[in-house]
């Protein structure tokens, strides 16, 4: 199990993100979508950010349909090297408690509402005997915050955190049967999970600052930079007694609440609705891809 950050009352971070493309060949019409800017909004503030292309081009900026920042451009000239650059300053707080209401006010027909799309399953393995198991015990739950938190505990106790052991486009089916996978994997398990109790879930695309390893510590050393990976978790909509239901960040990576070391990019109802970067590009060139994710503990901007 991870521990958690020191408690304090803001977290501030630089983050930059570098991907490099090289081609064997030149290229042309490099279209790409990124989906890499933390988010404004909830618990955390972007103070600055800002992306280098090279080749330079226009960027062009808008929100998609779930609220995520897109960034898209076209490398129209012939080119055989792409790189992205992007850094931003953002800043951190902690979640609030939890709501802990029964699970008759997901009968609510304004918990529908506020679940939408996100009560509806994306990815299944119907008679799976891991997936009925869990589901089981997810079930059995006091309320829906107890079936949050107990998902993000079955998942790691069920499931070996190993690279390699997927793919981007692996099913639920996949993770099941190898009983492995990344945060990716863990989420859409989550995801699956939750919403098979009438829990709506989405799935959260983010960074998350580490010291090292694939299950790493949540830590807050203020003078550390480390090296991270995107990383995933949950959002599930959990619904409180006399107000508003409330969308609470749950990591079933690293078992329990996220925490102000998780910085939130986007979300939508699984991967394909919020990945770091799509694109496409006119030639017969192969490409291979470095990429980086750096994050360091700063001290307040401004």
């Amino acid at each position: 199990m991870s521990t958690s950050a020191p408690n304090t009352q803001q977290m501030h971070f630089s983050i930059r993100y570098v991907s490099v493309y090289r081609y064997d060949a030149d290229v042309v019409d490099n279209i790409n979508a990124l989906r890499i800017r933390p988010v404004t909004g909830g618990r955390q503030r972007v103070d600055d950010f800002t992306v280098r292309l090279t080749p330079e081009v226009r960027q062009h900026r808008h929100q998609d349909y779930f609220g995520t920042d897109v960034i898209e451009f076209e490398v129209t000239r012939p080119h055989r090297e792409l790189v992205i650059d992007a850094q931003a300053h953002v800043t951190t707080e902690a979640q609030p408690e939890p709501p802990t209401a029964d699970w008759s006010e997901l009968a609510a027909p304004s918990y529908r509402e506020a679940g939408s799309e996100f009560l509806m399953q994306t990815d299944d393995a119907p008679g799976h005997p891991l997936l009925a198991e869990l589901q089981a015990e997810i079930a059995a739950a006091t309320t829906p915050l107890d079936a949050a938190l107990l998902a993000s505990e079955a998942i790691p106790d069920r499931l070996e955190y190993r690279k390699g052991a997927t793919y981007v486009d692996s099913t639920l089916a996949d993770v099941l049967d190898v009983r492995a996978g990344v945060c990716q994997d863990f989420v859409h398990l989550g995801l699956n999970l939750l919403r098979a109790q009438g829990i709506a879930a989405r799935y959260v695309s983010g960074y998350l600052y580490t010291l090292s390893g694939d299950e790493p510590e949540q830590t807050g050393d203020a003078t550390a930079s480390v090296e991270v990976d995107t990383h995933a978790w949950i959002e599930a909509l959990l619904p409180s007694s006399g107000s508003e239901p409330r969308w609470v960040s749950i990591d079933p990576t690293n078992r329990g609440l996220t925490g102000e070391c998780h910085v939130k990019i986007g979300h939508g109802r699984y991967y394909a609705d919020v990945p770091p970067i799509k694109g496409i590009y006119r030639g017969t060139a192969s490409s291979a891809i470095e990429a980086r994710v750096t994050m360091t503990r700063t001290e307040p901007v401004g």
